[in-house]
């Protein structure tokens, strides 16, 4: 800035030196100027020449150099990207995490859920958010009930396929502590089994609104997370007593196939470290985002929990498996938050909606399972509400009872 008011200067100096020499103070074009010059003379002129110069732009030039240095590091601070500790990204995604992990409870069982939420046109035709919740087929499988029935047109016997409801339970957790949850019944729209199909499973809250929480789903060109990146899970370990529990990993290996199903292809699976318990499955795995690579994709679900063989060492559906199957049977709206492929909530109850995917013919065998190491399923059976009692000589009295389901 000093640079541009001495050019400013000598432009001046140069102008005062043109003017004194060829013209007149009738010729001069600055109302100003003209009277000063007839006034008092040539001194006259050349002392409000450099007056204006030295007391108006000078101080002008300066004010506007200071107001440019502060605009600038403004700026600057808007533009450079914050800094942010491991410490404060898990400080900060762990409520997010846990406002959209949900128990589910179905008949004996209880495993993990993730949720969804998506504005839809009501019933009524106007727009409404409507709450869905991912989960593993496995945890809600001893809801499926058929029953035969004689199709009165043909008088032939047909098999129904029905679908109880799931209950999904949310903790609320205050000052500190454990205050209360919320319940809600949750239909099943979408069914993949777990030996027939993909383990994948749709629910649909049957209260509309209950929250504007949503997950968020990993989308890259491939949809592949590279092994070592940091990832979560939060989950209902050992049930509901283990409910928005938060555990930490890497992914671990990429594409594992497990030798189940008649295409001759098999599964893909990822593997995690995060640790997972009885209960987990239907949970989310989702990014860290503590590294500079990861860190636009802080918090997004890339997997859910369906086996485990150890704490440590647990398989989960990849996001990407999860988006292919919702494509092929008509929920990819579930992952992926368009308006554009959103349905209207009537498709969903019109009577011609199918749940159930029946998949391949699927021969897996039980002993195959086993030989690959990944001898359960990571679902719960309680029999009894959990306590912490201090437990008697006997064993642990209203503790929690674990039945480790195998396959």
């Amino acid at each position: 800035m000093r640079a541009l008011w001495l050019v400013y200067a000598i432009v001046s100096l140069v102008d005062l030196t043109l003017t004194c020499l060829y013209l007149s103070p009738e010729l001069e074009a600055n109302p100003i100027a003209s009277w000063i010059w007839s006034k008092f003379g040539y001194l006259g002129i050349i002392s409000f020449k450099f007056l204006v110069l030295f007391c108006l732009v000078y101080p002008i030039c300066r004010l506007v150099m200071k107001k440019a240095v502060v605009f600038t590091l403004l700026m600057l601070l808007a533009i450079t990207p914050s800094v942010i500790s491991a410490e404060e990204i898990k400080g900060a995604l762990a409520p997010y995490l846990q406002s959209i992990s949900v128990t589910i409870k179905a008949d004996r069982g209880q495993g993990s859920g993730v949720l969804v939420t998506r504005e839809m046109i009501g019933l009524d035709g106007k727009p409404v958010k409507v709450n869905f919740v991912w989960t593993a087929a496995h945890v809600i499988s001893r809801l499926r009930k058929t029953r035969t029935v004689i199709d009165t047109k043909t008088g032939q016997s047909k098999t129904l396929v029905e679908f109880r409801d799931a209950e999904i339970v949310q903790e609320i957790v205050e000052n500190g502590r454990r205050v209360g949850e919320k319940k809600m019944f949750a239909s099943v729209i979408k069914y993949s089994g777990a030996d027939e199909g993909q383990d994948l499973a749709l629910l649909m809250v049957r209260k509309l609104g209950i929250t504007d929480a949503s997950a968020v789903f990993y989308d890259t060109e491939n949809d592949i997370v590279p092994i070592g990146t940091e990832v979560f899970h939060v989950g209902s370990l050992h049930g509901q007593f283990g409910a928005n529990s938060m555990t930490n990993g890497i992914m671990s290996q990429i594409g594992r196939v497990l030798n189940i199903g008649s295409s001759g292809g098999g599964v893909v699976f990822d593997q995690t470290t995060v640790n997972a318990f009885p209960g987990s499955s239907g949970g989310g795995v989702f990014i860290a985002g503590d590294s500079e690579e990861t860190k636009p994709y802080r918090g997004q679900y890339c997997g859910m929990i369906v086996r485990g063989s150890g704490e440590t060492f647990n398989l989960i559906v990849p996001v990407r498996r999860m988006r292919s199957w919702a494509k092929v049977s008509g929920c990819e709206w579930a992952i992926k938050n368009d308006p554009k492929i959103t349905p209207p909530l009537s498709e969903i109850y019109r009577p011609g909606w199918i749940i159930e995917d029946t998949g391949g013919v699927w021969n897996a065998k039980a002993s195959q399972v086993r030989k690959n190491g990944f001898h359960f399923w990571l679902r719960d059976r309680s029999k009894i509400v959990p306590s912490i009692l201090t437990p008697d000589v006997k064993g642990i009295k209203s503790e929690t009872y674990i039945e480790i389901i195998p396959k």
